[in-house]
């Protein structure tokens, strides 16, 4: 061995025979086993017998003799015991020597390694897989937020057109409202859309040199639509286009105007009318109702006391019952005198607390003295929205003054 010393042989294998569990076989060249040691029952191999063919109790060497090189080796051999050796070949003359080598430690360090290795190519693959799946997710959010972009444009400019129109109506809404009034007649008025676009309307105008005619209307709703229905609707009444009605005939005109605005024609909205005609030979106010607020009348000067007393009128909605009459009542106004006509969003104020202000908060404010370069109906709007608290009233706020 190397031209060792056999001491120092002896301790090589010695060494050997204690890390590598050392057992050895011999089979002669009738392939019959003659003779086995060392520590067989290691590698399960304890119960052989001597003299029989080897490849009986020997599976692991079928086909492998006579050999055909030698030395011959096979690496990582598992064996019955469950350990693993390197099983070495050796011809001598007419045997042949097997040694069986403990390589079990290694194989599975081997085995550890190729399985961390083989573990590592998974996650390697899982990462590879998930850093696919994250850049197509970006590809994907990147798209969405330039469509995202695009989109909230186009809504911008839609916005942006919409405002535009809306701003072109409300000053179209307010166009047709009359202007205030000084001589013969004192007229003025206070008009305060909820939004943009309000569901009130109104006018006056003389129907002829004596009869003064006064009018309002409250649709139900909000925004273009109710707005657009109390322009057409005042309009009407304005232009007296109501063919074979006496526009001195306030009941009259109610009832016409019932006719020609019936709701199931007009995107199902009803609305409200207040309607009179005062004659200013006589002082005599004949009125009549749509479903409307009671007009209010205050008599005295604004500087002084004053009585207040309601103009109660029936009838239903404009555009509810088709065979719909209206009760045209009468006073007389007597100067000094003031007249106010609106809607119920003068008066039907929600407070914070959910409470709803009172109608004598207002009846009272009206009969209330005036200072002189004050005007009532700022007084009244500054009332509602100090009941109201923060932001825009929830109704139009809609009056008429006509003082005498």
């Amino acid at each position: 061995m190397l031209d060792l010393p056999t001491r120092v042989a002896d301790s090589l294998l010695q060494l050997l025979e204690g890390q590598r569990v050392l057992a050895h076989l011999v089979i002669d060249d009738a392939q019959n086993l003659v003779q086995s040691g060392g520590h067989l029952a290691h590698y399960g191999l304890d119960g052989l017998q001597a003299g029989g063919p080897a490849s009986d109790q020997l599976p692991f060497i079928e086909g492998l003799l006579p050999l055909v090189e030698t030395p011959f080796l096979i690496r990582s051999l598992a064996m019955p015991s469950g350990r693993v050796a390197d099983v070495h070949f050796f011809a001598d003359d007419d045997r042949v020597w097997v040694l069986l080598l403990d390589v079990t430690a290694e194989w599975e360090e081997a085995r550890l390694v190729q399985q961390k290795a083989y573990d590592m190519t998974l996650l390697s693959q899982r990462e590879a897989r998930l850093i696919a799946q994250l850049e197509a997710a970006n590809d994907e959010l990147t798209r969405a937020h330039r469509d995202l972009a695009a989109s909230r444009e186009a809504l911008q400019a839609t916005h942006d057109r919409l405002q535009h129109e809306l701003r072109d109506a409300e000053r179209y809404v307010r166009a047709t409202l009359p202007e205030p009034l000084s001589a013969p007649l004192d007229v003025d008025w206070r008009f305060v859309p909820s939004t943009e676009l309000g569901g009130d309307s109104f006018g006056y105008h003389w129907v002829d040199d004596e009869h003064f005619a006064i009018y309002l209307v409250d649709v139900c709703g909000h925004g273009v639509g109710s707005s657009l229905l109390a322009v057409a609707v005042a309009n009407t009444l304005r232009s007296e286009a109501l063919s074979r009605t006496d526009f001195h005939r306030p009941g009259e005109v109610l009832a016409a105007l019932n006719q020609a605005y019936q709701m199931e024609r007009h995107g199902e909205l009803f609305s409200t009318v207040w309607y009179g005609v005062y004659h200013r030979a006589s002082g005599q106010l004949r009125y009549a109702s749509a479903g409307h607020p009671p007009a209010l009348l205050v008599n005295g000067p604004p500087g002084g006391a004053c009585e207040s007393h309601s103009l109660p009128a029936a009838g239903p909605c404009i555009g509810i019952m088709p065979a719909a009459r209206y009760q045209e009542e009468a006073c007389t106004l007597q100067s000094p005198a003031r007249l106010f006509v609106f809607s119920d969003g003068t008066y039907e104020i929600t407070r914070p607390d959910g409470s709803m202000q009172p109608f004598s908060a207002m009846s009272e404010l009206l009969a209330g003295p005036v200072a002189e370069g004050h005007s009532e109906l700022d007084e009244l709007l500054v009332l509602a929205h100090d009941a109201h608290g923060p932001g825009a009233l929830d109704d139009d706020f809609t009056i008429i003054r006509m003082a005498l």
